[in-house]
């Protein structure tokens, strides 16, 4: 009999976790559990974006630059992929907003700065040396890929960050070195540079996880004291 109700945010990890690890098939989570396979799909790709913290309902709206509105609506229309694969790409929340991003862009529309908190996407971009930029993304990438926190930390522009983490993910620490113009110094790094850097970026992402660990926990602690009540 299919579970009803609302499932809470340790459970849906839960099945994503057992789907990503082939334990359990998306039929018999969607018979078991009543809930749609494209439900599943998405809970799926949020988790692989923005892992535990993308299954845990937000109190507040998540924000995008107009920039990356832009950005991803020409990379549908160019036929760079499908919603889904646009949406993961730039960590959408949903299609339904690419979609309505597309809708105003073929109105003509203009993409507006965020309401509130919109300053942070004001600030200029700076030259940064390969050190620094391998420190911002270890920073970016062991709070969730919280951007916002890292420009205010950091004061590099949003687009400099976004674009840092996203060489990171595609090419590695390599992704962070500047080849342009005649900087020579960073051209290349060596092997004990690229092993300093990963290090770095991979004490960034065990972090990241134990927080999420430690995040479950304390969900799971609280469901039981619900049971007990």
């Amino acid at each position: 009999m299919p579970h009803k109700g609302k499932l809470p945010s340790e459970k849906k990890v839960e099945l994503v976790r057992a789907y990503l690890s082939g334990e359990i098939g998306p039929s018999e989570i969607a018979q078991k559990y009543g809930i749609k396979k494209y439900r599943l799909r998405e809970w799926t790709r949020l988790y692989e974006t923005r892992g535990v913290d993308g299954l845990i309902p937000s109190e507040r709206w998540r924000k995008y630059a107009p920039e990356i509105k832009k950005e991803a609506v020409m990379a549908y229309q160019s036929g760079q992929g499908s919603l889904r694969d646009i949406c993961r790409r730039y960590d959408i929340s949903c299609d339904a907003i690419l979609q309505k991003w597309i809708k105003r862009y073929n109105d003509h529309e203009d993409f507006k700065q965020p309401n509130s908190g919109g300053s942070i996407y004001m600030v200029k971009s700076r030259k940064t040396t390969i050190e620094e930029r391998i420190e911002i993304v270890s920073y970016c990438i062991a709070n969730n890929k919280d951007y916002g926190k890292a420009i205010e930390r950091y004061s590099v522009s949003y687009q400099q960050i976004y674009g840092w983490v996203r060489k990171y993910e595609n090419d590695g620490p390599e992704g962070l070195v500047d080849r342009r113009g005649k900087c020579k110094e960073e051209a290349s790094m060596s092997e004990v540079e690229k092993l300093r850097a990963q290090l770095k970026l991979k004490e960034a992402e065990n972090l990241r996880l134990q927080m999420e660990n430690d995040l479950l926990k304390k969900m799971e602690a609280l469901e039981r004291g619900r049971g007990v009540d």
